[in-house]
């Protein structure tokens, strides 16, 4: 049984993943800034409160866990839309803070927690690719991503010589809150997807960006 930390467990794709290791049987450690209905009734270790742009926060939470920590997915994310004719800049600064800051400050905190064996996991997405831009837009979500595509590839390399691989994991057009397109698919689907690829990590795939459904992404 594998110790899982989720940030952002409480809906989305965070949920369908929270959902799926709970049901094939591992331990499940929800990080939530507050909990919904479908997470109450899981069998997880539910954490509230756990603010991921905050240090205070982050670090209450790394004090309670203590037994070690066997993969880490760093799930929590906004999106803000915006363009070139209606720049959120506020908005922009807030998805740096939540979607790339927060991934690279709860790893950091972590660090304690994890060991050698253990895996890192950052849910981005495909939107963050510069060769695979074609259609320009949401200017914020879009350099958050890219930017925590960085961190990625930083913490594949800093981790490597402690034995703690990091993969970068885009799980698809997937029907959430945030994307109801019709060719969205089910969280279910792509959870299952993100932790075969989650799975498949080690040492030797370290830092690769892998869509759910196991290819790899152009950067």
């Amino acid at each position: 049984m594998a110790r899982i930390v989720i940030t952002g467990a409480n809906r989305g794709i965070g949920l369908a993943l929270a959902r799926h290791y709970a049901g094939r049987g591992d331990q499940v450690i929800a990080a939530v800034r507050e909990t919904s209905e479908p997470l109450s009734e899981l069998d997880v270790a539910l954490h509230q409160g756990i603010d991921v742009t905050d240090d205070v926060s982050v670090s209450a939470f790394a004090g309670s866990l203590g037994e070690p920590v066997d993969v880490l997915i760093n799930n929590a994310g906004i999106l803000l839309r915006g363009g070139l004719d209606d720049p959120d800049w506020d908005g922009m600064r807030r998805q740096f803070e939540v979607n790339t800051l927060g991934p690279l400050r709860m790893t950091r905190t972590l660090l304690p927690h994890l060991r050698e064996g253990s895996k890192v996991a950052i849910v981005t997405s495909r939107v963050g690719s510069l060769g695979d831009n074609g259609s320009g837009g949401n200017y914020g979500y879009r350099m958050s991503k890219t930017a925590v595509n960085m961190i990625g590839v930083n913490l594949s390399i800093d981790l490597k010589p402690k034995g703690i691989p990091v993969i970068l994991l885009h799980p698809g057009m997937v029907r959430t809150d945030m994307v109801s397109a019709p060719s969205a698919v089910d969280p279910a689907h792509s959870a299952s997807g993100l932790v075969a690829r989650i799975d498949e990590l080690t040492l030797d795939n370290t830092g690769r960006f892998m869509h759910a459904e196991g290819y790899e992404l152009p950067w």
